[in-house]
């Protein structure tokens, strides 16, 4: 008999590879979502089934999961108050997989990447393992308030719960493509693009698909743990904006510029960061997990996706968390003069 997998926040870019992949492998999957964005057709077309859901509504999640499901895949779950309404319905469900971040991870110093621009950025192994220190739980940050979610589930479900920790997610669909950083660029014509240090930072990035891929592996080994998720190699930024413009038939160049601080102050991409961010993915392969793509794989889909969407003409609206950086990510001018100091000599 068909396994049944109900995910709560399908229609983002996460949820819908999930769905797709668990679709794909057989299981009857529910998607719950507040409604906000259309079912994709694709979706629809596979057999999934959508449902409204308001989760902050009390008892209403138990409500539509109805007579349960082999799985929960929440997705969306961001602080203690989501992980308790999980823990109310666990009776309901075979496992839990919960997607949480690696950005919870802090280094001898306490530096964590929620503080960087204030306290520095962390100095973290080269990769991180799941055993790293993570921030201490609380409300404080994005972070702290994943980490509450974690021992919260962690102390206290009685069924199989897997915590996933991706880094820089992408895929198609995304509200934060931090690939439109470049992509961006070359659609308005800059012929010269500037990547802070020198190109070479390394901040792992997180296909969908290979997440979605470990929830299926996760869901066939049920048992509670904690497991990393990203690309099989984590690429440099140069090597990220090779990928994007050689999918766009980018004839421009990048200059590689020298950073003496963090954050930098021309050139700094969403990935730009002074020393290494690099996941250790090997609890998952000894699970049985194997990554599905790579990020020069992916990267072509999430280009077209963004060309064709114009975000070009509200990207702010769009891509709400990239328009809530507390700086300009499209400051030309800067960048201009920049770039002339450097062709006349003076810098």
């Amino acid at each position: 008999m068909p396994r049944h997998a109900f995910i709560l926040g399908g229609t983002g870019q996460i949820g819908r590879a999930v769905a797709s992949n668990l679709l794909a492998a057989g299981w009857i999957v529910s998607i719950a979502s507040r409604g906000l964005r259309s079912p994709p057709a694709e979706l629809t077309a596979l057999g999934a089934k959508f449902v409204a859901l308001d989760r902050e509504s009390p008892g209403e999640l138990a409500r539509v999961l109805g007579d349960g499901a082999d799985a929960l895949i929440d997705v969306t779950a961001y602080s203690p108050a989501e992980g308790q309404q999980l823990l109310d319905v666990q009776r309901s469900v075979g496992a839990l997989v919960v997607v949480s971040s690696s950005s919870v991870y802090r280094d001898d110093e306490g530096r964590a990447l929620d503080e960087a621009a204030q306290n520095g950025f962390p100095e973290l192994p080269d990769p991180i393992a799941e055993t790293q220190p993570t921030v201490v739980p609380g409300d404080a940050t994005y972070s702290t308030r994943k980490v509450a979610l974690e021992n919260l589930l962690l102390d206290k479900a009685t069924v199989p719960v897997t915590i996933l920790r991706p880094a820089a997610i992408h895929g198609p669909g995304s509200i934060h493509p931090r690939e439109w950083w470049f992509v961006k660029r070359i659609l308005d014509g800059r012929q010269a693009i500037p990547v802070a240090y020198e190109g070479k930072s390394r901040f792992h990035t997180s296909s969908v698909l290979n997440i979605a891929e470990l929830v299926r592996v996760a869901l066939d080994r049920p048992s509670t743990r904690i497991l990393n998720i990203a690309d099989p190699a984590a690429l440099s930024v140069a090597e990220l904006g090779s990928a994007i413009a050689r999918h766009m038939s980018y004839a421009g160049k990048f200059v590689p510029l020298a950073s003496d601080t963090f954050p930098a102050k021309i050139g700094r991409t969403p990935w730009s960061v002074p020393r290494p961010f690099v996941l250790d993915d090997s609890a998952a392969v000894e699970l049985g997990y194997r990554p599905v793509t790579t990020y020069a794989e992916a990267v072509g889909s999430i280009c077209d996706d963004l060309t064709n969407a114009k975000a070009g003409e509200d990207w702010q609206s769009q891509f709400p968390i990239l328009a809530s950086y507390p700086y300009d990510l499209f400051d030309y001018s800067a960048e201009d003069a920049f770039l002339g100091e450097r062709a006349d000599g003076s810098r």
